[in-house]
């Protein structure tokens, strides 16, 4: 079986966040996301401390400092924007698979293959265009590829108390039958897909 080719799948996850903040208004910022108690300029500075918290890990760097939420200034679309072209790049250097990721966020002393690091973002940005598009009233599409990749990491996702815990990434999953793949997915990961109802 041919290995799942992480940093350009990540890329196109990454790269539908960027299409669908690219088109946020000072006047979106204020509305509420799926996420719980996250408007849309939170969603923003939630998504761009994670994209230079793993571009640090990505070089080696664990410095816990890195993953506290970042303030987006003046322009939060451009900070994030520039924040996903940041992880983009880091991302995309040689041998960054090889690479060993520490994530303080996940503990103090884990440190984890950069293959299966960069899957752990990779889900969160499918998660997250998601979450960005419903917030915004629009959709966002993934070719089946994509969609395909999600649903296996998504399913390596720990279930039942984990999901409990405070600061869990994902809260606990949703039954939903419905055909749709990306919605399947999110449930999966503690997303209505009814949202907002």
């Amino acid at each position: 079986m041919p290995t799942i080719d992480f940093v350009a799948l990540d890329r196109r996850a990454v790269t539908a966040s960027i299409e669908l903040a690219a088109g946020v208004t000072d006047a979106d910022l204020s509305k509420p996301t799926p996420c719980r108690a996250w408007t849309i300029y939170g969603l923003l500075a939630h998504m761009a401390t994670q994209h230079y918290g793993f571009a640090a890990a990505s070089r080696g760097d664990g410095n816990p400092e890195l993953w506290k939420l970042r303030d987006l200034g003046d322009d939060p679309v451009q900070a994030y924007l520039d924040s996903a072209e940041h992880v983009l790049e880091a991302f995309a250097e040689e041998g960054v698979t090889e690479r060993i990721f520490p994530l303080p966020e996940f503990g103090p002393d884990v440190k984890v293959p950069g293959h299966q690091a960069i899957s752990f973002h990779f889900i969160d940005y499918v998660v997250h265009s998601w979450d960005l598009a419903k917030s915004l009233g629009t959709t966002v599409d993934f070719t089946q590829d994509v969609l395909d990749a999600a649903w296996s990491v998504a399913q390596l996702v720990p279930t039942g108390d984990a999901r409990r815990t405070p600061g869990a990434a994902f809260a606990p999953d949703i039954e939903w039958p419905g055909p749709n793949h990306l919605d399947r997915i999110v449930a999966l990961l503690g997303r209505s897909p009814s949202w907002p109802s």
